[in-house]
């Protein structure tokens, strides 16, 4: 019996392309974002309580690169700095105001440009 790929092929004269499962699941490397050096970096600290219950978060904006490469950022500054936070919508969060802290590990790090 055919399948209905081949039967709609036979009537609008259109080739069926051959989807593997390999097709469905590779990644394409142009999709993947480049994460750009420590020193190009343009990294802006700023402290919020906005929204949060009276609670101060350091928000550090203006990463560009992967999200892989932006939560290992998030872990390393949450571990130097002994407190928690989280990376998510392009912004590292960190809890409590911690921004000359963070500033001295930024630079530490190689992330020069930092604010």
């Amino acid at each position: 019996m055919e399948d209905w790929k081949s039967k709609l092929s036979a009537l609008t004269g259109v080739p069926v392309p051959e989807v593997t499962e390999k097709d469905i699941y590779e990644e394409d490397d142009a999709d993947k974002i480049q994460t750009l050096p420590p020193k190009q970096q343009k990294l802006r600290l700023a402290m919020e309580r906005t929204g949060r219950g009276g609670k101060t978060v350091t928000i550090i904006r203006g990463f560009v690169g992967s999200e892989d490469d932006m939560n290992a950022l998030c872990k390393l500054l949450k571990q130097k700095c002994g407190v928690g936070g989280t990376a998510k919508d392009g912004e590292i969060i960190i809890q409590g105001d911690h921004r000359p802290r963070l500033l001295e590990i930024l630079k530490n790090e190689g992330y020069s440009n930092s604010k």
